[in-house]
């Protein structure tokens, strides 16, 4: 086993921070060392946190780590910011909000940056959780910007999704658009000292029922609670919901069928990407690269479905 998989696994954090380096630059390096590591993984808590900007995601998100903590669990945390246009760097606005952890040796957080991927989370998120449940963290924290296609995809990563709204924003309206009745496990009604707190948990709770949406399994009810994340009211609460989900998963089938679809989602992607990239170097082989490729493609000269019939033939 390589002297970074050896640290990592013993929990240091200069590993498993240039680990997740090298995996969010997508370095073949990073590979090697996770195939050492994904016998040791698969023990961790994984919770989605997401919901339109504005919500407080990021405050909830802190307020968790604290409650974890007084338990005497191990968090990390994966912020995964928008990326800038200029450098494609990720905005650490969640790091700074979570300062008040960076020196906590239970704690570990990181940003990643979406790179302008559809969906918002990171390529390499699922990864990168896999590098933090090596490191033996009991429980994992992932938030997204919470726009577009994320709300999906965190579903497909996290055992229990939270989706955090808040009252007179909307959010009713927006969770009919957006699919969130699809893809929540519980709502957090963040700020709900504000007015129309108890119409958006009405709104929710009608909404479910008239989708009767009583959980993605069988004999799970969908929990609401309302919370202020700010004054660290209705947290323990959020916390306790979370949990129950997640035992309610342990204590029949459905953490295996999460995992299973989990697992099966990474083998997709791993092979479009092998596959892809195979097809990619075969047509440069060939003198066909995929800018002159696209600009053919744009003027209608050649169809892409040809392209990619001739990719394969290679």
């Amino acid at each position: 086993m390589s002297a970074v998989a050896d640290r990592v696994l013993a929990g240091d954090v200069r590993a498993a921070a240039r680990l997740i380096r090298l995996i969010d630059d997508a370095q073949p390096e990073a590979e090697a060392i996770l195939r050492e590591l994904w016998p040791r993984t698969g023990r961790a808590q994984l919770v989605g946190i997401t919901g339109n900007p504005g919500a407080g995601k990021s405050t909830l998100v802190d307020r968790l780590i604290a409650h974890l903590r007084a338990q005497e669990r191990t968090v990390g945390v994966l912020a995964v910011d928008p990326t800038s246009p200029f450098t494609g760097g990720a905005i650490l606005g969640d790091r700074i909000r979570m300062q008040d952890h960076a020196l906590d040796p239970g704690v570990f957080i990181r940003s990643l940056a979406t790179r302008g991927q559809l969906g918002g989370l990171s390529r390499a998120t699922s990864d990168c959780a896999r590098v933090l449940d090596a490191m033996g963290k009991d429980v994992i924290l992932i938030e997204t910007v919470g726009v577009g296609q994320d709300e999906v995809e965190i579903c497909r990563l996290a055992h229990t999704t939270v989706v955090v709204v808040v009252p007179g924003l909307g959010d009713d309206i927006q969770a009919i658009k957006a699919g969130i009745l699809e893809v929540a496990d519980l709502f957090a009604v963040n700020k709900s000292d504000r007015e129309g707190a108890d119409r958006t948990v009405r709104d929710l709770r009608s909404m479910l029922e008239l989708s009767h949406a009583i959980g993605k399994e069988a004999g799970h009810e969908i929990a609401i609670v309302k919370c202020v994340a700010s004054r660290n009211e209705g947290v323990a609460e959020v916390w306790s919901a979370i949990e129950a989900h997640y035992q309610f998963l342990k204590s029949g089938p459905g953490l295996v069928q999460r995992e299973t679809q989990r697992a099966k989602n990474e083998l997709v992607e791993v092979l479009r990407n092998r596959l892809l990239n195979v097809a990619l170097q075969k047509l440069a082989q060939e003198g066909a690269h995929l800018d002159d490729l696209a600009l053919r493609i744009a003027r209608r000269e050649i169809d892409p479905y040809s392209v990619a019939d001739e990719a394969a033939r290679l």
